[in-house]
């Protein structure tokens, strides 16, 4: 097999020029002349991600394979195949509307309402790997019960038959009866979607079948199912939850004999859709085998963009990893955050948010409101940080989306659990101004949730990363650090109005009042 060889670049950032793109796997954006900044993504394309920076200064970097960043010392160290730089304009909304038109033209394809319009709720922090039909019934009536709206119920790993991944059929001894639970759920206002991965566990009747059989009427089809070795075994490939085969979803028989699966819960139980966990670039490539080398017939970036493309027909969709998928129209959430203020917790959802933005995935979900990384809260000691909950739920509100799992009115007091209801409830009075922006978006590809650079650029706004936009006429200001009841905002050009009526000269900062009952948060008047 011959080498593969890299164009190198070198880049110098200009004075006071900053780089947003990349990944929105951290939050270290904007890169500036002082950054210290190294990522291989050819090795590693984490959460979404696409080879593309767009700057300040209205220029670009764009690369359709992965590439390796390495930014010290005012210089940005490009290696990969066929980089582009490209000087578009003077502004960071000129850089990503050129590029974008260019290179990652929207699609234009609309997306199902009920995700932007009512909070969404998800059954992993309540139940992790042991959810139940009782279990999930009785948390679908408590979010009545305790004021909050109905809407898409995501019902996390653990639902399947427990013979592996890949059976994707109820467990019946956890679901006896899955289709009148969907029923009851529907009939409560719910949407459902069920979690499913491109791992498949290698034992038990179903995938001895899958290897034997034939998908449709087709012979070749059982020499060919799933990602194969050079010696065309099953390749077996590490991922979090052990070793399995993957389904290869450039390979037309693993997406008939998936899809056949998926529509079987959808026809027979009246499931709405799938939340597509996993087949991250990282989980096919051969470092990941255990039985050999991956056969080379599609690059572990092919067979993510397959899979994120698989689940496209489906109405009802959720991503998280998620390569070169910019200008695609998807459902979109962040990883898993922890239930802390620093690192990966809250201080980094605005920045990784308007990262998302900018590398043209604006249909985004900031995780789950207290953290989605279940370790956290099964770790011997923890204690629940009622104020982080709370002020995660006011980062969430005015996000196209927000996503409930750990339980509210089991983690919070009585009082604490009003400020969340509270944050709920601002996202479905604000639904309209938000399906409009999804709208214009949908035809755009231009962000929602916006740096105040984008919107208002050459003011010296650049590194602020506490704050964001919505659209053009909201501005957003949560309270990130623990104790603070209030904070220093800066607004951009215009004239802004907070909710008691204050009123707030552009281009100016000012101490605001933010109680742990308050989300600051401003609209344009003129």
């Amino acid at each position: 097999m011959t080498e593969k060889t890299f164009d190198k670049r070198k880049i110098k950032i200009e004075n006071n020029e900053f780089w947003w793109g990349g990944t929105t796997m951290h939050g270290y954006c904007p890169l500036h002349s002082e950054s210290s900044y190294h990522q291989d993504f050819r090795k590693d394309a984490p959460n979404q991600t696409m080879p593309f920076f767009a700057s300040s200064h209205g220029r670009y970097i764009w690369s359709e394979e992965p590439f390796k960043i390495d930014v010290e010392n005012g210089i940005m160290k490009i290696e990969g195949n066929g980089i582009i730089l490209e000087k578009a304009g003077n502004t960071l909304k000129e850089a990503y509307l050129s590029a974008q038109k260019k290179h990652f033209p929207c699609d234009k394809v609309k997306l199902e309402k009920k995700f932007f319009e009512i909070p969404q709720y998800n059954s992993w922090i309540e139940f992790t790997y042991y959810p139940t039909q009782k279990g999930i019934l009785e948390y679908a009536h408590n979010i009545i019960k305790n004021g909050f709206d109905p809407g898409i119920l995501i019902i996390d790993e653990g639902w399947h038959i427990n013979t592996g991944y890949g059976n994707w059929e109820f467990d019946f001894a956890r679901f006896p009866e899955p289709k009148a639970m969907v029923d009851e759920l529907h009939s409560l206002g719910f949407a459902v979607m069920l979690w499913i991965t491109p791992f498949v566990t290698p034992v038990g009747p179903r995938y001895v079948r899958s290897l034997n059989n034939f998908i449709g009427t087709d012979p070749e089809s059982a020499k060919n199912i799933y990602k194969r070795t050079e010696t065309n075994e099953v390749a077996m490939v590490k991922w979090w939850n052990g070793i399995s085969a993957i389904l290869d979803l450039t390979n037309r028989y693993d997406a008939e004999y998936l899809d056949g699966q998926l529509r079987h819960l959808v026809d027979d139980y009246g499931v709405d859709g799938f939340k597509f966990d996993g087949g991250a670039t990282h989980h096919y490539v051969d470092e990941n085998v255990v039985n050999g080398k991956f056969f080379e017939n599609n690059s572990p970036e092919e067979c993510n963009i397959a899979w994120n493309e698989f689940g496209r027909k489906y109405r009802f969709h959720e991503y998280k990893d998620t390569f070169k998928g910019g200008g695609r129209n998807v459902i979109q959430r962040l990883h898993d955050r922890d239930h802390s203020w620093t690192g990966n917790g809250l201080s980094d959802i605005i920045p990784c948010a308007i990262t998302c933005g900018l590398i043209g995935h604006p249909f985004i979900c900031p995780d789950m409101v207290g953290g989605g990384e279940w370790r956290n809260r099964y770790t011997p000691g923890f204690e629940t940080d009622e104020e982080l909950f709370v002020r995660m739920a006011q980062c969430s509100a005015l996000f196209p989306m927000i996503q409930f799992s750990w339980a509210p009115w089991e983690a919070l007091s009585k009082e604490n659990l009003g400020y969340c209801l509270d944050a709920a409830k601002l996202h479905s009075s604000m639904s309209e101004e938000i399906l409009a922006l999804v709208e214009t978006s949908t035809e755009s590809g231009e962000p929602i949730i916006r740096c105040l650079e984008y919107n208002d650029p050459n003011q010296g706004f650049e590194l602020i990363n506490d704050e964001f936009m919505l659209g053009e006429n909201i501005l957003v200001a949560p309270v990130i650090t623990k104790g603070a009841r209030e904070r220093n905002v800066v607004f951009p050009n215009g004239k802004w109005q907070d909710t008691d009526g204050n009123i707030y000269e552009g281009r100016s900062s000012y101490n605001v009042s933010a109680p742990l009952d308050k989300l600051p948060w401003f609209r344009k008047i003129l």
